[in-house]
Protein backbone atom coordinates (compact mmCIF):
# COMPACT_ATOMS: atom_id res chain seq x y z
CA UNK A 1 0.00 0.00 0.00
CA UNK A 2 1.42 3.67 -0.73
CA UNK A 3 0.16 5.97 1.87
CA UNK A 4 -0.81 9.60 0.40
CA UNK A 5 -2.16 11.82 3.18
CA UNK A 6 -1.67 12.88 6.69
CA UNK A 7 -0.61 10.31 9.34
CA UNK A 8 -0.23 10.65 12.79
CA UNK A 9 3.70 10.79 12.90
CA UNK A 10 5.05 7.76 13.66
CA UNK A 11 8.52 9.30 14.97
CA UNK A 12 5.82 11.14 17.77
CA UNK A 13 8.08 14.23 17.03
CA UNK A 14 4.84 16.42 15.51
CA UNK A 15 0.81 15.66 15.70
CA UNK A 16 0.99 15.00 12.06
CA UNK A 17 3.37 14.15 9.01
CA UNK A 18 2.37 14.09 5.29
CA UNK A 19 2.94 10.71 3.32
CA UNK A 20 3.87 10.17 -0.05
CA UNK A 21 4.06 7.11 -1.84
CA UNK A 22 4.48 5.62 1.36
CA UNK A 23 7.60 7.45 2.55
CA UNK A 24 7.42 10.39 5.23
CA UNK A 25 8.28 14.13 4.08
CA UNK A 26 9.16 16.75 5.98
CA UNK A 27 6.03 18.25 6.03
CA UNK A 28 4.55 18.17 9.17
CA UNK A 29 1.67 19.77 11.41
CA UNK A 30 0.93 20.68 15.25
CA UNK A 31 -1.99 22.65 16.42
CA UNK A 32 -3.24 22.86 12.60
CA UNK A 33 0.08 25.03 11.77
CA UNK A 34 2.12 23.64 9.02
CA UNK A 35 5.89 23.68 8.94
CA UNK A 36 9.05 21.74 7.74
CA UNK A 37 10.94 19.12 9.62
CA UNK A 38 13.17 16.40 7.73
CA UNK A 39 11.73 13.03 8.92
CA UNK A 40 14.82 11.46 11.41
CA UNK A 41 16.72 8.76 9.11
CA UNK A 42 15.53 5.96 11.80
CA UNK A 43 13.14 2.83 10.41
CA UNK A 44 9.44 3.94 11.61
CA UNK A 45 6.39 1.32 12.49
CA UNK A 46 4.68 0.36 8.69
CA UNK A 47 1.08 0.44 10.54
CA UNK A 48 0.11 4.43 9.83
CA UNK A 49 -2.53 5.79 11.82
CA UNK A 50 -4.54 8.32 9.80
CA UNK A 51 -4.95 12.03 10.89
CA UNK A 52 -8.03 13.01 12.23
CA UNK A 53 -9.02 16.07 10.35
CA UNK A 54 -10.46 19.12 11.81
CA UNK A 55 -13.77 20.99 10.13
CA UNK A 56 -12.40 24.60 9.28
CA UNK A 57 -13.90 27.13 11.26
CA UNK A 58 -16.46 29.23 8.87
CA UNK A 59 -15.30 32.81 10.76
CA UNK A 60 -19.03 32.79 11.32
CA UNK A 61 -18.57 33.88 14.69
CA UNK A 62 -15.25 36.48 14.28
CA UNK A 63 -16.40 40.28 14.50
CA UNK A 64 -14.92 43.10 12.93
CA UNK A 65 -13.25 45.55 14.99
CA UNK A 66 -15.11 48.16 13.60
CA UNK A 67 -18.71 46.02 14.23
CA UNK A 68 -20.54 49.10 15.60
CA UNK A 69 -23.24 46.47 17.22
CA UNK A 70 -20.15 44.21 19.06
CA UNK A 71 -18.93 48.22 20.57
CA UNK A 72 -21.61 50.08 21.57
CA UNK A 73 -20.83 51.97 18.53
CA UNK A 74 -17.19 53.10 19.20
CA UNK A 75 -14.88 50.14 17.81
CA UNK A 76 -12.61 50.40 21.41
CA UNK A 77 -14.91 50.50 23.77
CA UNK A 78 -15.10 47.24 24.95
CA UNK A 79 -11.45 47.00 25.33
CA UNK A 80 -10.96 50.22 26.71
CA UNK A 81 -13.41 49.19 29.50
CA UNK A 82 -11.72 45.52 30.07
CA UNK A 83 -8.62 47.37 29.90
CA UNK A 84 -6.91 46.02 27.24
CA UNK A 85 -6.68 48.81 25.07
CA UNK A 86 -3.10 50.35 24.41
CA UNK A 87 -4.13 53.42 25.20
CA UNK A 88 -5.66 51.87 28.77
CA UNK A 89 -1.75 51.46 29.77
CA UNK A 90 -0.71 54.81 29.32
CA UNK A 91 -3.61 56.41 31.10
CA UNK A 92 -3.08 54.46 33.75
CA UNK A 93 0.58 54.94 34.24
CA UNK A 94 -0.44 58.70 33.84
CA UNK A 95 -2.64 58.40 36.84
CA UNK A 96 -0.09 56.45 38.94
CA UNK A 97 2.68 58.98 38.38
CA UNK A 98 0.20 62.01 39.43
CA UNK A 99 -0.42 62.95 35.99
CA UNK A 100 -4.20 64.32 35.08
Amino acid sequence: MHEEGWYLDPFKNHTDRWFSDGEPTKLVRDDGRESYDAPPAEDFARRLVESAEKEAADGADLRRADDAESTGGHPSKGLWEQGLSMWSDYYDAGKRAGEP
